[in-house]
Parts: structure tokens; sequence; C-alpha cells
């Protein structure tokens, strides 16, 4: 969603019950049908890599196709893919009709949205894991539907009424949401005006979207339903928008009721998105981590400050950043939808300090990382390319789509990141200018970045063993062979020309079959 931010100090699951809380029931799902789906599963290798594919507002036809014809084939662990129930659909608002934050304003938890049906999601996670790629589902479970809407029209046909905080298709009313007074949300007009007082940040209504009572069992148990639907068609884990509206409490209480994962057999992987910038403690990313991953927003920042300024020298410096979590509980990215609007990160309209930044992103050991795919848009808040009735079309390269995801290049650095994962350190890191780096991950891999406007050719040690190897960036995924720029290593050293505005990475499972190492191409 597109908001500033904020969560309450942290209480496990036993404290609630200490206080007093009662447990809420979820419905369990068949046991037979799920042994089935687990037997199933189990005949389909995912793919080993921790690289995502963000597929924002893609349909889910796109997005099969996508898993199919280029993200298993070229080693992505997960897709990310937009909310998937059914929202408002708003034919005129003063951003144009059909806004793509349509999406992040739900009226019921059917599966029923502009990105396709039900049948068509479920056969969307079935192509993805039939090419080894986990399903990602952004999940906005903080809010309902704005109770300021004046068009009450959805997506699949359900009824609401946004002043009366009634949603008959979950069913939700007006109970079951924050209002001023009732205790928890204490502002006067109930919505957020204090991007520090915890208690209003995660109790009072963001941007005047219908703020859900997550302290009530209820309420929770309708989420965890809906969260455990998708998990029972095959989804691997959430993007938990606004997470950091959510008292950190009430969402390790949902999280504890979610079913293990089809494919694999084990908890959901999450995602938070819990942008910085508040100064109460409890609000800032890092006290999130309880409950999953956050959304690297800082390092994305500081992507975009060092690319932008073409001062790739001061990489060397990461690990003294100041950023919302460690390396291990940070969900990496050089931008979002959010971000690319705003401007605070970089975007596809950066042309090749974003191209540079994402084959950083998937060369440096930190996070995991994900890389943005959405639509080329010139006002913030227009619509994905859609038919009359709002309903997204199919995503096309050459028609108003991103789709760096599936650039060799970027393709060839996924292989890279994936050859490199067991080296965890940065090895020989190297400046001939302030614009040009080099640097290795531990005698696996080797990559050069060279933001000037020249071509830069020098020596660097890389750290492989001798050999002839393949340029990744040139060559692209390692499912498509060996067809890359040749790079020769003697003595550990190569000489290396790197084009202007390009980069050069090589790594051990990529060579031409004329040094002693044989190429593997095993990343499942």
């Amino acid at each position: 969603m597109h908001r500033r931010s904020p969560a309450r100090s942290l209480l496990t699951a036993a404290t609630l019950l200490i206080c007093g809380a009662a447990p809420f029931a979820v419905p369990s799902p068949d046991g037979t049908a799920r042994a089935a789906a687990l037997a199933r599963a189990a005949a389909t290798a995912l793919n080993a890599s921790d690289v995502t594919a963000n597929l924002w507002e893609w349909n889910w036809n796109s997005v099969a196709k996508a898993c199919t014809d280029q993200l298993g084939p070229a080693g992505y662990g997960a897709v990310q893919v937009a909310p998937p129930a059914e929202s408002v659909s708003l034919a005129s608002t003063g951003d144009g009709a059909h806004p793509w934050w349509e999406v992040y304003q739900p009226v019921s938890y059917n599966l029923a949205g502009r990105l396709g049906t039900r049948a068509q999601f479920a056969a969307m996670v079935t192509a993805c894991h039939g090419a080894g790629v986990r399903v990602y589902a952004d999940a906005v479970v903080n809010h309902m539907a704005g109770a300021n809407n004046t068009l009450t029209t959805t997506y699949g046909g359900s009824t609401f009424d946004p002043s009366g905080y009634a949603y008959p298709a979950v069913p939700y009313g007006y109970g079951d949401f924050h209002h001023p007074g009732d205790g928890y949300c204490n502002d006067d007009d109930g919505v957020i005006d204090d991007w520090n007082d915890t208690a209003e940040v995660q109790n009072c209504e963001l941007d005047h979207l219908s703020d859900l009572k997550t302290q009530i069992d209820y309420v929770r148990g309708k989420i965890a339903g809906y969260l455990n639907d998708l998990i029972g068609l095959g989804v691997d884990g959430f993007r938990i928008d606004a997470a950091k509206h959510i008292p950190q409490a009430d969402f390790a209480a949902i999280k504890g009721a979610l079913n293990t994962t089809t494919a694999e057999g084990k908890a959901p992987y999450i995602a938070q998105e819990v942008m910085p910038g508040s100064t109460a403690d409890a609000l800032k990313p890092s006290a999130f981590t309880a409950n999953g991953d956050v959304i690297g927003f800082s390092y994305a920042d500081g992507l975009k400050a060092q690319f932008s300024a073409g001062t790739l020298s001061n990489l060397s410096g990461i690990p003294s950043w100041s950023l919302d979590a460690g390396s291990g509980q940070t969900f990496a990215m050089v931008t979002n939808h959010d971000t690319e609007r705003n401007g605070s990160t970089l975007s596809y309209k950066n042309g090749t300090a974003y191209t540079l930044a994402n084959y950083f992103l998937l060369a440096y050991p930190y996070g995991k990382p994900s890389v943005f795919d959405g639509f080329t848009w010139s006002a913030a808040g227009q619509s994905p390319p859609a038919d009359a009735n709002g309903f997204v079309t199919d995503a096309s390269c050459s028609a108003g789509w991103q789709c760096i995801t599936q650039s060799a290049g970027v393709k060839g650095m996924v292989g890279w990141h994936n050859a490199t994962a067991s080296a965890t350190t940065v090895s020989n890191f190297t400046a001939t200018a302030g614009n040009v780096i080099g640097f290795g991950r531990g005698g696996k891999g080797w990559i050069g970045l060279n933001a000037s406007s020249g071509v830069s050719t020098a020596t660097y040690t890389t750290g492989l063993p001798d050999g002839v190897y393949c340029d990744v960036i040139t060559g692209g995924a390692k499912s498509d062979g060996c067809n890359g720029t040749a790079v020769t290593v003697s003595g550990g050293t190569a000489s290396i020309t790197i084009p202007a505005g390009g980069a050069v990475a090589i790594d051990v499972d990529d060579t031409t079959g004329t040094s002693p190492h044989t190429a593997n191409h095993t990343w499942r």
C-alpha cells in the first residue's frame, strides 16, 4: 500500500493467554485431502534459491506463463503476486479509472479480483510449482476497503456498506473495526495523525481504510481462515501489507493459526511491510522480526544513494550502514510499487543505474533478494493495462510492462547468486575508480560493475580457480547454456573489460568447457 507507516511491543502467544486472551478456532482442512496434496507436492522439486521475482499486478495467467517460461528455468525460488482478494472496482477516482491501489481495498476474502478468478489463481500456483517456483501472495489483512468510499462496486459482485462498516461477504460488521473512543483508537477523527504514537498507528485508520480490530478472536479467525485458504491452494508465503499497523501480538496469534505449506510441509514464509522513519522503538522494523522477515526499505534507499551518484566504491561500507534488520531477516529489494512512485528508491525510469543496482542486489550477500517488475507508468495512481471494466490484461514485455526479471543479465545473475550462495562474505573488494568496482564471493564467483560512461579495463584478483569462464551478464540463464563472453582466469587474476554502464560476472558453475572445471547447472 502507499503509506508512511508504524506497531507495538512484542508479546508472545503465551503472554496473550496469560493476559486472558482466548484462543480462537480456525477450521482445519480435510485431513485426507491435505495428505493427498502433500503426497502430490512431494514429487515436485522446488528451486533452492532465495531469489524472488515480484510480478506486481500481473494477472494470474501471465504469472503462470512467466513461471513456466522464464522464472523456473532461470532458477528463481519464488514469485510474489499482488493481493488476490476481491476488491473495490472504481470507475472514477482522482487517479483515473481503476487505479492500481484498488487491490489494497478488499471487500471480501473471495478470490474474485481484477487479476483473475479462483480457478485461474489455483492453476497459476500449480504451474509455478511445476516450474520449481514458490508463490508468495501479498496479503491485505490490516484493513478492508475505506469507510470513505462513495462507490461500492466490486470485482466479484459482493456488496458492502463502507460508512456502516459492513462487509457481509466475510462477514464483518461495525464491531469488528476500530473506532474513536473504543479503548484502542483514541484519536478524535479515528485517522492516524501521529506517526510516532504506537497505539494510534496500530489501532486507527490508515488513509481512512477500515481498520480491523485484530485484538478480537473473531477477526483473527477470519484472517487466518483467508490465509489458510490460500495455503490450501498451494501458496508458500505472504507479504504482509501494512504490517506496521498491526499490533505484533495480534499478528503473532494469527500466524500461530496458519497451516503448513502443501508443497514443503513447513511454516509459510513471511515478509512484513514495515516502513522505517518512526522514532518509537516499537514501530521500527527491527521490532517486528519475531514474526518474520521485514522488507528492506533502508537498504533500497542506500542503493539509490550510491548508484545515483555513481559512488560504487562506497558499497564496501554496507556492513556499517544503519539498516532495518540483519541480513538473515531482510527481504531485500531495489524498489517496489510504492517506492518507485514516491521516488525514494531507484526505478526502471533510472535506466542503467537501476539495472546495475539489480545486479548488485543479486551479487552482494545481504538479505533475500527480490527483483521487481510492475507496469510502466506516467501518473503515480494510474491503472495497470486493463480492459474497460478494470480487469488486468495479459502482461506483454513490449507493451506497458516492466520485464527486468526476464532480461538476460538478471537471469544470469540469478544463477550467479545461486552458485555463490554458500560463500556468505565478500572477498577482494576492489575499486579501480569511484564508479568502477569488482568483488568476489569466496572462490565461487566474481563480479565487476562499471557505472561510468566509458569502457573500463583492469586486472582483478578474482579468487576463482584458473580456467575460462562465461560472463553470465551476456550469457543469461544457466538453462540457456554457456553463451557469454569468455573470461580467462590465470593465477587467480584476470584482465577484464567492463562496458560503460555495464557489468561482467563469472562463477564456478559457468565455464566454457575448455577449462578443467565442468559447468554445473543444478539449482533445484
